[in-house]
């Protein structure tokens, strides 16, 4: 069963603050029985299809449930409901705090946000795809070209996530996620340069066994996706706006501009950016 929680309502500003020029994308428009099927949930809330999920939203994820396992006649997992914009447990006032709604693979481990939920609450979360925009160098004067990237086969895609409950002074609680992403495929990069995690269904079970697969034991799961697993299709920028939230929004459009795989040394000696505060 779909658990819900109370999720406030964020201040636009404050995201569009905190999430920079970057603001995530994807969707879910799979049925409730395709999750249950594929995710061995025991039964699943109905729910819309929704084909434009923006950061702040609330978000299904898919954990391991109590009880569940070999033998036994309790479902070996659950979904739930958690706002899209990771809170570590330790913040006093979220207004203070960035929107984390994805995490990097490669440092997860380390960071302090992100340690502890590393260890204890890793989860999947579902969808059908996502949204990607090439960002033309400054100065081309070349608009930006935003991509819908879906399985190419279909179906649901399975993101590695973490999750984590935030409790206010008052003693109310906010269950809080994000996705956590590494470097794109070769198929990916001239897109951008991350992707997020994807966990095939054989490596369900692992990635959500919290008591015996420590972080260090899943590390060679958080790689990226075959280069054929994903088709990229360009789109217009009507999903820019969460407001545009209809199937037409994944018609596709032909590109303004083919991106071209990027150069992998900066020759400016540049850091390339490191996403931290976008999804993908």
């Amino acid at each position: 069963m779909m658990e819900s929680i109370s999720i406030g309502i964020v201040d636009p500003s404050y995201v569009k603050c905190h999430i920079h020029v970057m603001c995530g994308r994807f969707a879910l428009t799979a049925t409730p029985e395709e999750l249950i099927e594929l995710f061995g949930l025991l039964k699943s809330d109905d729910f819309p299809a929704r084909f434009n999920i923006a950061p702040t939203q609330p978000i299904i994820v898919v954990v391991a449930a109590d009880g569940g396992g070999p033998g036994s006649n309790l479902p070996e997992r659950r979904a739930l409901l958690v706002r899209w914009g990771f809170t570590p447990g330790w913040v006093k006032d979220p207004r203070d705090f960035p929107l984390l709604i994805n995490a990097r693979a490669e440092t997860a481990i380390e960071k302090a946000s992100f340690r502890a939920a590393m260890r204890h609450r890793r989860v999947l979360v579902p969808a059908s795809g996502f949204y990607e925009w090439h960002r033309p160098a400054k100065g081309s004067g070349e608009a930006s070209q935003a991509y819908w990237i879906r399985p190419r086969k279909g179906g649901i895609v399975a993101f590695a996530g973490l999750m984590e409950t935030w409790s206010s002074p008052d003693g109310s609680e906010v269950d809080t996620g994000a996705v956590l992403t590494t470097s794109a495929n070769p198929a990916i990069a001239p897109i951008h340069d991350r992707m997020p995690v994807v966990i095939q269904p054989e490596d369900f079970a692992r990635w959500l066994d919290c008591k015996t697969q420590e972080p260090r034991d899943v590390l060679d799961l958080m790689v990226p996706a075959p280069e054929d697993y994903f088709e990229a299709i360009p789109v217009s920028d009507k999903v820019n706006k969460v407001a545009n939230a209809g199937p037409d929004i994944q018609e596709a459009v032909v590109p303004q501009v083919v991106p071209k795989v990027p150069a992998k040394n900066d020759k400016n000696g540049d850091k390339p950016d490191d996403g931290q505060m976008s999804l993908f």
